[in-house]
C-alpha cells in the first residue's frame, strides 16, 4: 500500500514562492511517474507537472518557467518549487503516482494541500 503525504501549503503574496513536498511510504518503483495536479472551486482538477523515472519532465501551459518538479527516489519524495506565484495558482495541490509511467493512470493520490496567492 502506497501513501502520499503532502507538506502544508500556505499563503503567499503575488510574486512569492513556495516549495511543496510529497513524502511517499510503501514501495514506489523508480519506474513510476510522479505528478502534481491542482483543483479549485473555479477549475476542475488539472495536471500541473509530471516527472518520469528517466528525469524527463512535463509542465502545463502557464506553469513552465515558474514551477519546477523534482524527485528523490531514495527518499520516495517529490517536490514542487513554485516561483512567481499568481492569484490563479490558488488551488489545492495533489501529488500522485502512476505506477505504469506517465499517462498510465493515477494509482495513488495524496490528500492535498492548500496554496493561496493573494494580491
Amino acid at each position: 500500500q502506497v501513501q502520499l503525504v503532502e507538506s502544508v501549503g500556505g499563503s503567499v503574496q503575488v510574486g512569492g514562492s513556495l516549495r511543496l513536498t510529497c513524502a511517499g511510504s510503501g514501495y514506489i518503483s523508480e519506474s513510476a511517474c510522479m505528478t502534481w495536479s491542482r483543483e479549485s472551486p473555479e477549475k476542475e482538477r488539472e495536471g500541473v507537472a509530471a516527472m518520469e523515472s528517466d528525469g524527463s519532465t512535463m509542465y502545463a501551459d502557464g506553469i513552465k518557467g515558474r514551477f519546477t518538479i523534482s524527485r528523490d527516489n531514495a527518499k520516495n519524495t517529490l517536490y514542487l518549487q513554485m516561483n512567481d506565484l499568481k492569484p490563479e495558482d490558488t488551488a489545492r495541490y495533489y501529488c500522485a503516482v502512476e505506477l505504469g509511467g506517465c499517462g498510465s493512470g493515477t494509482d495513488y493520490y495524496g490528500q492535498g494541500t492548500q496554496v493561496t496567492v493573494s494580491s
